[in-house]
């Protein structure tokens, strides 16, 4: 299957206002990714990884062959996207999205589209069968939704072309819901689709939603109670799955054809996704609030350790001038205690000048009473003891003057106008952006 693109026309093209949770989620992204001023690069200097926020949230449909995962986002787009039937149609992978015009992409352009599936690319085989469908659509939320519709399931001898179990665990860890559609009329009990949907329950629970599709074929409301009793026993014989509460909307495609006095909560559905939406755009909201806070406290804690580290090198020069000073000033007592030692005082005096001989005097008294109180024959030992004391003070020194790198001015300026820049243009913008998002909930005259 190769990355070939489809061109197709597109069934609303017309133009429609951006939503606010949709603007709210592309300047998250947009204040994330900029190639300088971004958050990703700015803490990428800081030694921090950040991962930029979604623009849409991943909705993923699993369940039977026949179970209208198809038929559903066909409905929820208002677009026949979606080949539908009692035959096994989807045996890959389909993203259904948004986008400027109607295409279909296969292949690498799918990767392309979504570079954080291509891990996918790990599961032997299924990179053949990913697929994109391009809707022009703005119906509903689907601007803020990408579905994934899954192969349909089956027990029996049925062989995919790759390991169908864990691309589905995989992509339910990126997906923001998984919707498990049961069909009444088909396998409902799908051995393969209980499996599953036990090991996704075990770190992805918290998504998941389970609906009776195609409620309005199981026949009377006795004979839909039945089978939702017997999926739901069957599930609760899975460990984890046997909570209290379990709901399990009984949904299906309206025809006005065709009217059922079933009870249809397929709505319940699109309020789950616009719930989500709104959950994920707080979300998002909160965690750029979360990571200006992270590279502020990283700055600060960077400022505040060069600072130290200042400090330390000053007190290692400090003390490395101090051993120097000793080191060199042994040495020079001991030849000062020699000169004066063999040199008359008029004779130095004549060289150096009273003034200076006197000092000399001051200075060099202790150290010529030190060597009178040496016996002659320890004089060469002592004087070898000191020659060694100086060097060692010397070596001490050159140790002590070794310094821990520390930030250049330019370096620090850069950490200040960073820090600058997320307390005062982003976070405002995380305050607008929230404010926004209020107001379209509460109203203008209560945001005072």
């Amino acid at each position: 299957m190769s990355g070939r693109v489809k061109h197709r026309p597109g069934a609303n093209t017309e133009t429609c206002p951006v939503s606010v949770s949709e603007k709210i989620l592309r300047e998250c992204h947009r204040v994330y990714g900029e190639s300088e001023s971004g958050l990703i690069p700015i803490a990428s200097k800081l030694g921090l990884h950040l991962l930029p926020p979604r623009k849409k949230i991943n909705v993923m449909l699993m369940g039977n062959h026949s179970a209208g995962k198809s038929s559903f986002i066909n409905w929820y787009v208002e677009e026949h996207v979606q080949r539908t039937g009692v035959a096994i149609e989807t045996q890959g992978f389909t993203f259904v999205t948004s986008g400027r015009k109607r295409e279909s992409l296969t292949g690498n352009a799918t990767l392309h589209l979504y570079p954080h599936f291509k891990p996918l690319q790990q599961i032997e085989g299924v990179s053949e069968y990913l697929s994109t469908e391009i809707a022009t659509s703005k119906q509903k939320k689907f601007s803020l939704v990408t579905f994934i519709d899954t192969p349909g399931l089956v027990d029996g001898d049925m062989k995919y072309p790759f390991d169908v179990d864990q691309a589905i665990l995989w992509l339910g860890e990126l997906s923001e819901l998984i919707f498990v559609f049961f069909d009444p009329m088909g396998q409902a009990l799908c051995k393969r689709t209980l499996n599953i949907v036990e090991r996704l329950n075990v770190a992805q629970g918290e998504k998941l939603r389970f609906f009776l599709s195609k409620a309005d074929e199981a026949g009377s409301e006795c004979d839909r109670q039945r089978v939702m009793m017997q999926i739901v026993q069957e599930l609760c014989k899975r460990p984890g799955l046997n909570k209290c509460g379990f709901d399990m909307p009984t949904i299906y495609i309206p025809n006005p054809n065709k009217p059922s006095r079933c009870v249809n909560q397929i709505e319940e559905v699109c309020r789950t996704i616009e719930k989500t939406i709104n959950q994920t755009v707080q979300n998002t909201l909160n965690q750029l609030e979360r990571d200006c806070e992270l590279i502020s406290t990283t700055v600060q804690s960077l400022l505040h350790q060069d600072s130290l580290l200042s400090i330390q090198n000053r007190k290692a020069r400090s003390k490395g001038f101090l051993f120097a000073l000793l080191g060199f000033l042994v040495p020079v007592f001991l030849m000062a205690s020699l000169v004066m030692g063999g040199l008359s005082r008029e004779t130095i005096s004549a060289l150096l000048g009273d003034n200076t001989t006197d000092i000399l005097e001051i200075y060099a008294g202790p150290i010529q009473t030190f060597w009178q109180l040496i016996p002659p024959d320890h004089t060469i030992y002592v004087f070898l003891a000191l020659s060694v004391l100086s060097l060692l003070l010397i070596l001490l020194a050159r140790f002590s003057f070794r310094t821990a790198e520390t930030l250049t001015k330019k370096q620090k300026r850069h950490l200040l106008e960073s820090r600058e820049y997320v307390q005062e243009v982003v976070k405002q913008k995380k305050k607008e952006l929230y404010e926004d998002y209020l107001r379209q909930s509460v109203g203008e005259h209560d945001m005072d």
